[in-house]
């Protein structure tokens, strides 16, 4: 039995807002979604220095430390861009992973500036947020420099795409891993909204959770007990 009550309240008021299946649900739950989208001490972000309140607090809410890419069947060594596609082809559970209100736009949108055409790895719109989202994928570990890199797309999908009525372009800087610290100073003077995060390939669920997790029956309880009250 789970002891705290908090993840299986989580868990429910996840269901109901997003309306997950019980598929849905088990997965999340074995994915640890709560400790990787729930705890904001895990999470490395400048959305609060450039964002107004409300809408920092929820381009924070939404993102994920690490991110979960189980679903992906890459043999051998993985590249950014065999990521990428792999990506795409699996679409369903990608948009799942990353959250509700995540809407797909392109991968590999095409930005032009004179003679010099660049172009952003993965490109969403958030509904609820009501503006676009850059994710720029690193196979490595996180550099300072990548920072840059994904501002400067902000900045061009702000002038190109963004349109009346869109809120400020955020990024998503998504590495194979990080230094927390680091990557704190590499955004302290950064100007664009940056959010940076790790990812995943692995089924693996880190020891020190298996014994926190709830299962679906005490979730769907949770449920049934909030409907009554209701």
């Amino acid at each position: 039995m789970v002891k705290e009550e908090s993840r299986r309240e989580w868990y429910a008021e996840q269901t109901i807002k997003n309306g997950w299946s019980r598929n849905t649900l088990e997965m999340q739950i074995k994915s640890g979604l709560y400790e990787r989208q729930a705890i904001a001490n895990n999470k490395t972000s400048n959305y609060h220095k450039h964002l107004p309140e409300l809408q920092s607090d929820l381009a924070n809410e939404i993102l994920r430390a690490p991110y979960n890419f189980d679903f992906l069947t890459i043999q051998g060594k993985a590249h950014e861009r065999g990521i990428e596609n792999a990506l795409i082809t699996h679409i369903r559970d990608f948009l799942i992973e990353l959250g509700q209100g995540f809407a797909f736009v392109g991968s590999q949108v095409s930005l032009t500036f004179d003679d010099q055409e660049f172009f952003v790895d993965l490109l969403f719109y958030h509904l609820e947020l009501r503006a676009f989202v850059v994710i720029e994928l690193k196979n490595t570990k996180f550099k300072p420099e990548h920072t840059g890199q994904l501002g400067f797309y902000l900045a061009a999908v702000d002038d190109q795409l963004r349109k009346p009525g869109d809120n400020q372009t955020i990024g998503i800087l998504l590495c194979k891993s990080k230094n927390k610290v680091i990557a704190e100073y590499a955004l302290r003077n950064i100007s664009a909204p940056i959010g940076v995060s790790e990812y995943t390939l692995s089924k693996s669920i880190p020891t020190d959770l298996k014994g926190s997790l709830p299962t679906v029956e005490e979730v769907e309880a949770e449920l049934n007990e909030s409907a009554k009250e209701n």
